[in-house]
């Protein structure tokens, strides 16, 4: 209990402490706990089984086949439709509506049959009566006509004669040069050019440069080059004559025959030839390029690596 205030029962609203229901029950396992205990006591429900739809009483939940509508009126559909047709015909004031005559069909082209009225005198193809036709008389004749095309003879026309006139050559261009002229004489001043005109973003000429170009640059004056040597003379070749020697050849002398004596081998004591050692061999020397490669490209990474290009 607080020593002051209210305590925690009486701050919850209850009248009394909960009681605790499961202090001192037995403990009772999970996977052993029976289940459904009640399903396995007594006599249980049956219900029968499932019924099958069918026309026999065994499809219907009740044991006796019951009428919907019990103790209704029997009704004729035919019997009330001839009613309903009669009183109907009642409301009519008269016999019924008949047409004096059906529709006439029209039986070829040019017939009035099945039209309303018959023909029109105004819409006939018959022509109308005409007067006779008389022809009017020809005219009479002053004198009679000139043969000939006009084309090359002289007094064929009704007028006078036109007087021969001379026709100079390129009249037209030579006037046309007269009015050029005429015209250049009474401008004032040359064509009018606006400086507004609109223009490309670029010149069409990209070569295009409003500054001088700068003086032409001389070459430097070319060295003359210095003839090659030339020997005076070719070397001369040894031949039959002796002429590629500096001094005359000698005068021939006789040698006396003379058999050269062999000259013994040397051998060591067991008889055999005395060959010396072989000396050092020289061995294959590997570039330094491929030695780049080998280090660079191995087993490991020849798959990943990226060679270099110099």
């Amino acid at each position: 209990m607080p020593a002051e205030g209210k305590s925690d029962m009486e701050r919850i609203g209850l009248f009394s402490e909960m009681g605790y229901v499961t202090i001192g029950d037995k403990y009772v396992s999970h996977y052993m706990r029976p289940f459904n205990e009640a399903a396995s006591k007594n006599r249980q429900m049956f219900p029968g089984g499932t019924k099958t739809l069918s026309a026999l009483q065994a499809g219907y939940f009740e044991p006796q086949f019951v009428r919907i509508f019990d103790g209704e009126a029997y009704s004729n559909p035919v019997q009330l439709r001839r009613r309903y047709r009669l009183a109907e015909s009642k409301k009519n004031l008269g016999k019924a509506f008949l047409p004096s005559n059906g529709d006439k069909l029209p039986c070829g082209l040019g017939s009035y049959y099945g039209t309303i009225g018959g023909s029109y005198a105004y819409f006939s193809p018959q022509l109308k009566t005409k007067e006779r036709y008389i022809p009017p008389g020809k005219n009479f004749y002053t004198n009679p006509g000139k043969k000939g095309t006009g084309y090359g003879y002289a007094n064929l026309t009704i007028g006078e004669q036109y007087p021969h006139e001379p026709d100079e050559y390129e009249v037209e261009r030579i006037n046309a040069k007269k009015v050029q002229e005429e015209h250049k004489r009474l401008a004032k001043g040359g064509p009018f050019k606006l400086n507004l005109y609109p223009q490309d973003y670029f010149d069409m000429n990209p070569y295009f440069n409003d500054k001088p170009l700068p003086p032409v640059k001389k070459p430097p004056p070319e060295k003359p080059i210095a003839p090659p040597f030339k020997p005076s003379s070719p070397a001369k070749k040894s031949g039959g004559m002796k002429g590629g020697t500096f001094d005359p050849y000698p005068s021939h002398s006789a040698d006396p025959y003379v058999i050269k004596k062999s000259k013994a081998v040397t051998t060591n004591k067991e008889r055999q030839i005395f060959h010396p050692p072989a000396g050092p061999k020289s061995r294959p020397v590997r570039s330094i390029i491929t030695l780049n490669v080998t280090r660079s490209l191995n087993v490991k990474n020849y798959k990943t690596a990226q060679l270099t290009s110099y």
